[in-house]
């Protein structure tokens, strides 16, 4: 369920943010500086993980010695009643707390009392919202990999089924070579799974716990960073109170893994925008996944592909803007970093929706398996077979086969026809020793069986990679 809206200012007599840390202050915050700090707005998506973290710091102080068994479980209360609250949108969010772990805070005192205070032993901010944003990311990493993974086995099963169906491959958006659809749609398993291993390299990377860290310095309480690591299912403390407190590469790295993987399903997405034209027909897809013109009786639309194919500038630009933040910030922290939220929240929100909107189409693609056939042969896309069979049955130089069959594509051309729709008498004009053999490698079919090399397009091949990365996933 949504949080609430945010709450107005608080009425005379109420806490306010700033008694949480105003004893310094002899003046409540102007309304431009309450304006351009709070951050409640956005930041109160971490709640689940501030709790989280809060509950584990809490028992690690009773643990400890630092605080009583009676306050730990008081705390442990009223944070239990907290999460209930928010879980059913009853949870009173205000900007006089700034902030989700004030807001969390000042709650907990309003329901528990003085035993509240002592939560925020051994703690700052700074640790606190560190230790929120790795879980968050964290969480995110692992629901990418798992859709990444249902992405590559929809991937799968399409390529199973179309393992012989002929299409054209293409360099330059020219007709190259025939290749098969499996073999194409494999293509992009292939560059998934190194997406899902980037997200799996940031997320090891990022593993590890900042609690701890206070301020800035570390605490002179006995604290047991390792135990509220433990809990909180890091591999271990972070190393470097400093670097805990003051590191953002690991929301960067995981959004430049997720900026890659935007690059990767926007090109699947223009494939599929191109293969819907008219003029390709290579595809279809369903009508509750295109739409229509308000104008244009006629138009289907695939508006879905063209819109992951654009949350990609979302992507990148979220990486942009987290980079221009910390670029130029000194250690420890900065409130600059309180800027490093919204473009990662915005970019995770964006590449869920990308890959659960790829997910729908690729299971839903349904090739004109004659469209793409006949295209297969035009173009004279088996021009290179040709040459091929130059070197291997007359041993001539590629260079020397290259040009023979150069001249045989511009005879075909002039003549109006396909290689394989010339004579033998016409080949043997370029090539006296060719023979009737050569026609067994004009066909696009004979072209993509005989693509047999590890990797290669042929039926055998596809089907053996679809094995492989069955058992892998």
């Amino acid at each position: 369920m949504a949080p609430p809206p945010i709450s107005p200012p608080e009425t005379p007599g109420q806490p306010t943010g700033q008694s949480l840390w105003g004893g310094r202050f002899s003046a409540k915050p102007a309304d431009v500086m309450q304006a351009i700090n709070v951050s409640i707005g956005t930041d109160q998506r971490l709640w689940r993980q501030d709790i989280e973290g809060s509950r584990a710091h809490c028992e690690m102080l009773a643990a400890s010695g630092i605080i009583g068994r009676e306050d730990a479980d008081a705390i442990l209360s009223g944070l239990d009643q907290i999460e209930a609250e928010i879980s059913e949108g009853r949870f009173p969010f205000r900007e006089a707390f700034e902030d989700i772990h004030m807001n969390i805070e000042a709650r907990l005192a309003e329901l528990i009392g003085e035993a509240a205070g002592r939560l925020h032993t051994a703690r700052s901010r700074n640790d606190q919202v560190a230790t929120d944003f790795r879980l968050w990311v964290r969480e995110q990493a692992d629901q990418v990999m798992a859709l990444i993974t249902e992405v590559q086995r929809a991937l799968l099963d399409q390529a199973e089924r179309h393992a012989e169906v002929i299409m054209p491959g293409f360099t330059h958006l020219q007709p190259a070579q025939p290749v098969t659809f499996g073999h194409h749609l494999m293509a992009y398993v292939e560059m998934l799974a190194r997406d899902r291993g980037r997200f799996q390299d940031a997320r090891a990377r990022l593993n590890e716990c900042p609690l701890g860290a206070a301020a800035l310095a570390g605490s002179p309480f006995p604290i047991d960073r390792h135990r509220t690591a433990a809990v909180l299912g890091f591999e271990r403390p972070m190393r470097n109170s400093l670097d805990a407190v003051s590191a953002r590469d690991f929301a960067l790295e995981v959004l430049a893994a997720a900026s890659i993987l935007g690059g990767h399903l926007s090109r699947l997405s223009e494939e599929i925008v191109v293969w819907m034209t008219p003029q390709f027909g290579f595809v279809r897809l369903p009508d509750d996944l295109t739409t229509g013109s308000s104008i244009m009786p006629q138009k289907r639309n695939p508006d879905a592909a063209e819109l992951v194919r654009a949350k990609t500038g979302r992507l990148t630009g979220a990486f942009v803007a987290l980079s221009t933040v910390m670029k130029g910030l000194p250690l420890a922290y900065s409130k600059d970093m309180q800027e490093d939220k919204p473009p990662v929240f915005e970019a995770m929100d964006a590449l869920m929706l990308a890959l659960n909107a790829t997910l729908a189409m690729v299971r839903a693609l349904r090739p004109d398996e004659g469209r793409m056939l006949a295209a297969a042969g035009s173009g004279y896309s088996t021009a290179t077979d040709l040459a091929d069979w130059l070197v291997r049955e007359l041993n001539l130089p590629f260079r020397q086969a290259h040009h023979i069959t150069g001249r045989a594509v511009m005879m075909a051309e002039t003549a109006g026809v396909g290689l394989d729709d010339l004579s033998l008498d016409q080949l043997q004009s370029l090539e006296p020793r060719i023979h009737s053999g050569i026609y067994e490698v004009l066909s696009v079919k004979a072209s993509v069986n005989s693509r047999q090399s590890h990797g290669g397009t042929a039926p055998d091949q596809v089907r053996a990679r679809i094995r492989q990365w069955k058992e892998m996933l």
